[in-house]
């Protein structure tokens, strides 16, 4: 691992399709950045900001974006494999369609976030901050969501199979249509106070 960038403000930059690769960053801002089809892997960035910084179908594999702050970034089409966002928040970002596979998102903070159609597979999302978020027809499958703040999210035509929906409570969400396998279906019966024979 390189010596880190640390302290260092970044502004309407060009990295179009740049390879980030073993890149580490510390408390650094990024404001009006281009990463359009930028490439990172391995690339470390410890309480960085990113405001209005372009992810436009970038590629991130098992790099790390630790405490993180995104204000009115774009990651349409942005992919993220193993990675870790623990702790991150996200502000008015545009963040679908997004493809999450692995990785740790614990702690991330997405109230309120557009998440409409996103796939998240096989990703750590405890105790996550999904307040108020719109999950309509996403792939949420093999999730950890323990501990994860759900209160008044929408996850109508949601595929949930296989994820861990101990702290979803179904009375304060919108779910119709939205796909559970038979073991959940047993645990939200249970959380609605039914008795299972």
């Amino acid at each position: 691992m390189p010596e880190p960038t640390e302290d260092a403000t970044f502004r309407h930059d060009d990295w179009y399709a740049e390879d980030l690769a073993d890149r580490h960053f510390v408390r650094c801002e990024f404001f009006h950045v281009d990463l359009t089809e930028a490439v990172s892997r391995g690339a470390v960035f410890t309480e960085c900001v990113f405001g209005n910084v372009a992810f436009n179908a970038s590629r991130h594999a098992d790099s790390a974006f630790t405490r993180c702050v995104f204000k009115r970034c774009n990651l349409f089409e942005a992919e993220f494999t193993g990675c870790k966002l623990v702790g991150s928040s996200f502000e008015q970002c545009g963040l679908r369609p997004l493809r999450v596979v692995g990785g740790d998102w614990s702690f991330a903070a997405l109230p309120g976030a557009d998440l409409r159609g996103v796939c998240l597979t096989d990703v750590r999302m405890r105790e996550v901050d999904l307040t108020g978020a719109d999950l309509t027809g996403a792939t949420v499958t093999g999730v950890d969501l323990a501990g994860a703040l759900l209160h008044g999210s929408l996850l109508s035509r949601a595929d949930l199979r296989g994820s861990d929906l101990s702290a979803l409570d179904p009375t304060v969400v919108q779910r119709a249509g939205a796909l559970i396998d038979a073991e959940q279906a047993v645990q939200l019966a249970r959380a609605l106070g039914f008795q299972v024979g």
